[in-house]
């Protein structure tokens, strides 16, 4: 089993030991070649820079990467970045990369971990003697080598002693990412859910094709709050004008993936001509690779939310 290491910093890690979330958005302040290939799944350790102990303190499950604005980070996770604010996230940036940041223009890469662990202060675990300390970014370690089977063992040791994660990833055979099978699959929150059918649709809005991120919304076809999951399948990619139509049942997307525009916008808002320009439109798929919205979960949406 490969897993990463990566280096953090202290504030980032004491900020969201205390938050305890779902999952995190683990960035690097500029967004440029992913430094590992991870299987969904894959452990991800947290250590701090050397100035700060380097101690291994923490770690998640891999889910997805991509490279993202700041603010469509901030957006899909707020205080799962790290930080208290947007600005605060910002100034962070700023500090590592040593020149202003635009949160509207300037990309970050985006890890999104699931299911994070915090170690307390006594269970830190020492960096591996293989470690070098030229090391800036990570490293990826083998449990099928000696070393890494001897790290991920302490590892191990911690979060069943201190019972800090309740389970490992469910088990479950899919696509891996790079062309190979994974026997996991990570269990999505909203803001991993918001990155992974931005990533699904190409950044696309499904029924418009309209490109401008700042406009651009992932839906879930069937509420959270009513047990509809954080899945791609589960998921559209829209404007934002749409997306609130879609929640509210003046449009609705049919099996056969075409939209279907209520009457109602009509009766109630005596407008509507360019919603109703849409009406029958086939829908853009999503990326080869990733599943097309289910239709259990958009013969929900028609029968429970649409406005026939």
């Amino acid at each position: 089993m490969k897993f990463w290491i990566g280096i953090t910093d202290h504030e980032w890690y004491r900020f969201l030991a205390g938050l305890k979330p779902d999952e995190v958005n683990f960035w690097q302040p500029s967004a440029g070649r992913i430094p590992v290939r991870l299987t969904p799944g894959a452990p991800f350790l947290f250590k701090l820079h050397a100035k700060q102990g380097g101690r291994i303190v923490g770690g998640g499950f891999f889910a997805t990467y991509d490279a993202f604005p700041v603010r469509f980070a901030w957006e899909a996770f707020g205080e799962k970045n790290g930080a208290a604010t947007l600005s605060e996230m910002v100034t962070r940036i700023a500090q590592y990369r040593h020149k202003p940041v635009d949160a509207d223009t300037h990309h970050i890469g985006c890890f999104v971990l699931v299911q994070p662990f915090f170690f307390p202060e006594p269970d830190w675990i020492a960096a591996p003697t293989e470690w070098a300390p030229n090391i800036v970014q990570g490293r990826s370690f083998d449990s099928e080598t000696a070393a890494g089977r001897e790290l991920w063992g302490q590892v191990r040791g911690v979060l069943e002693r201190r019972a800090l994660a309740t389970t490992e990833p469910e088990l479950l055979e899919v696509p891996g990412r790079y062309g190979t099978p994974a026997m996991v699959r990570p269990r999505l929150g909203q803001g991993g859910f918001r990155l992974l059918v931005a990533q699904a649709y190409e950044r696309r809005c499904a029924v418009t094709g309209e490109r401008t991120l700042p406009a651009l919304e992932a839906a879930h076809v069937k509420p959270y709050s009513q047990s509809g999951p954080h899945e791609v399948e589960n998921g559209l990619f829209l404007r934002k004008d749409l997306h609130a139509l879609f929640d509210r049942g003046y449009l609705t997307v049919t099996p056969d993936l075409r939209v279907r525009v209520s009457r109602r916008i009509r009766d109630e808002f005596e407008n509507g001509r360019d919603y109703y320009a849409l009406d029958a439109r086939q829908i853009r798929p999503p990326l080869g690779g990733y599943p097309h919205p289910s239709p259990d979960y958009l013969d929900w949406h028609a029968a429970t939310v649409f406005k026939s």
